[in-house]
């Protein structure tokens, strides 16, 4: 066989072990981290076995890209400097955030800041240092108040006082009843797992003596009602003490809490007026169930993957897809509700102007939530604050000028 043809077929056989051999990753490591000779340029592909050495010493030259790290090194594979992607040993739930970036502590509230350490649990339990849930359940009691108050005169501001504080003190309780009877649930749900029960700082026994408490303050504020009242009010507490099992048996539990938080609707006339007009009364408590569909259901968005996992039943996971139809019927039919009762009660002319505007806020709340971001779900359920202070500023307004 010729020379020049056993030297090509030399050749050949050291260019396919070259390419056969990998480098292991030691070496590979060792390569990158040590100074290397300058290598001769070439501008054709080098048949040497060591062309492994010589491309891995040309990248050695190039200055590292601050998001590569030693871990993206895979083998002989390098991700290139253009990649943008979270590699899957990143801790980081965010390609644009640093890789075990902590994630910010919640602010402080005012219990932190000024209840005392011993009893920060109870005022955490009871939510007070979330007053949306108040709010809620006080404005179907103002809203009635007021529409029973005398036309052109103020509505009677020690009962609006007694049922803010009433208002308070429901919630608180409705709040025991509910984390004693789901804090085995609350435990597997991201949102509530700090909860007091659920984290283990207080014992249901505590939690029993709370409950307590709570009851026997709204006692006192009961006995300062009429007789009529007194027992319309007593009969809520079935309401209260029963809602939080509703999500373990039906799809509707937000109906059921909307018949409990708007027990005010009747409750409120019922103080002043010692019975109740159903043509007034029955409409504007129609009303604010519908309302608390359409809020619940946008916050209930928030825990409906756990919801799934635990096998607790809520609206958000009824309608789905369908939600904002859903909740845009119950707000139309809320608005319709709000109309009828103030016509039948006769509030003057401004009654109308502000529920025009709280029809907007609530069409802007169906409208632009975004029912996969549980914070912009928690914003819009906040914001029906705002929503009961219009419909008030209207039934005061109408009331003032009837």
């Amino acid at each position: 066989m010729a020379p020049h043809t056993l030297l090509r077929a030399a050749a050949s056989e050291l260019r396919r072990r070259g390419r056969r051999a990998p480098l292991p990753l030691p070496a590979l490591s060792s390569l990158l981290s040590s100074p290397s000779p300058q290598s001769p340029p070439s501008s054709r592909p080098d048949p040497s076995p060591h062309a492994d050495r010589r491309h891995l010493i040309a990248l050695r030259r190039c200055p590292p890209h601050p998001a590569l790290a030693p871990e993206l090194l895979h083998g002989r594979v390098l991700l290139p400097s253009h990649f943008s992607h979270a590699s899957p040993l990143s801790t980081s739930s965010s390609s644009s955030e640093p890789a075990g970036k902590a994630s910010p502590a919640p602010p402080l509230t005012w219990v932190d800041k000024w209840v005392p350490e011993a009893a920060r649990p109870y005022a955490m339990l009871a939510r007070l240092d979330k007053p949306i849930g108040t709010w809620l359940l006080a404005w179907p009691c103002m809203w009635s108040i007021t529409i029973a108050a005398t036309p052109g005169e103020l509505p009677d501001l020690k009962m609006l006082a007694l049922f803010g504080c009433g208002a308070v003190l429901l919630r608180g309780a409705g709040c025991t009843v509910n984390d004693l009877l789901d804090r085995d649930i609350d435990n597997k749900v991201e949102r509530t797992k700090t909860r007091p029960f659920a984290s283990g700082v207080l014992t249901p026994l505590q939690g029993v003596g709370f409950l307590g408490i709570q009851l026997l303050l709204g006692l006192g504020i009961l006995l300062q009602l009429n007789n009529y009242s007194r027992i319309l009010g007593a009969s809520s507490l079935f309401l209260v003490f029963s809602y939080p099992l509703m999500k373990r048996f039906t799809f509707w539990p937000q109906a059921y809490l909307g018949l409990t938080f708007n027990w005010g609707a009747l409750l409120g006339w019922a103080a002043i007026k010692e019975s109740l007009d159903p043509a007034i009364i029955l409409p504007l408590y129609t009303a604010g169930i519908c309302w608390t569909l359409v809020y619940d259901t946008i916050y209930a968005h928030q825990d409906k993957e756990d919801d799934l996992k635990v096998g607790v039943k809520s609206t958000a996971l009824r309608f789905g897809d369908l939600t904002k139809y859903w909740i845009g019927g119950f707000g139309a039919a809320c608005i319709g509700s709000l109309a009828l009762s103030g016509y039948n009660a006769d509030l003057g002319w401004p009654y109308y102007p502000f529920l025009v505007a709280a029809a907007a806020q609530l069409g802007w709340q169906v409208s632009t939530v975004d029912l996969s971001s549980r914070s912009d779900c928690n914003m819009k359920f906040v914001s029906n604050k705002w929503f009961g202070a219009l419909v008030f500023s209207g039934i005061l307004f109408g009331r003032l000028v009837s």
